[in-house]
């Protein structure tokens, strides 16, 4: 059961270092939010890391308000920082749990100090009056990621965070899949790309007897 309390579409658009727009579900908000930083590294044509999204307070704001279905207040400075911690934080995590190592205790801990604070609460629509806030602070924000990452790296979800099988992918997912049996960080990208080489494969295959008859005869 999840345990995020409102309701958070998962997965977005990302432009690979070859410039090429494709749609990354990650199967959770929580990785959705670690992918602006290291998470999001996909590889790249010239060998140099092209993964940080969070350049400034604006820039966590923007991203923030684009996914959030309730009215957003400005990111700070303060909060930048704050967001950058538990991002990367979220990222180690799931780098580990990827290929099976323990995840680290100082990891869980920020994990667990922001989903101890107040997050976004959930709310009924049709009342008279306006309950709580009604622009929600980054702080909250930060909170209800906390809270879906506890999810995440719970022991119901053992086994099915994966790094893609792709060459020189390194996009990590949660597989959300019923049989547990996702390969790919997307088929649009290194699962089109596995499909053409394993064709081209196919086709070389079978064009090697005919080579070896020809040389017989």
């Amino acid at each position: 059961m999840p345990v995020s309390t409102v309701a958070i579409p998962v997965g977005q658009w990302l432009v690979s270092p070859e410039g090429v727009r494709w749609w990354f579900d990650s199967g959770s908000f929580a990785l959705d939010f670690a992918t602006t930083g290291a998470l999001g590294d996909q590889g790249t044509t010239d060998g140099g890391p092209q993964h940080e999204r969070l350049h400034a307070p604006d820039d966590l704001t923007e991203w923030l308000r684009e996914r959030f279905p309730v009215q957003m207040g400005a990111a700070r400075s303060r909060d930048l920082f704050d967001a950058v911690a538990l991002r990367d934080a979220i990222a180690r995590m799931a780098r580990s749990a990827a290929v099976g190592e323990v995840l680290r205790g100082t990891d869980i801990d920020v994990v667990n100090l922001y989903a101890a604070t107040p997050d976004i609460p959930p709310t009924l629509g049709g009342g008279t009056r306006q309950a709580g806030r009604s622009v929600h602070t980054v702080s909250q924000a930060l909170a209800t990621i906390a809270r879906d990452a506890v999810d995440v790296f719970s022991p119901d979800n053992e086994g099915r965070l994966r790094e893609c099988d792709g060459t020189d992918c390194r996009m990590v997912y949660l597989d959300t899949s019923r049989a547990a049996t996702r390969r790919w960080c997307s088929m649009q990208r290194c699962g089109n790309r596995a499909k053409v080489r394993a064709h081209r494969a196919r086709k070389a295959g079978k064009a090697v007897p005919r080579l070896e008859e020809q040389a017989a005869a």
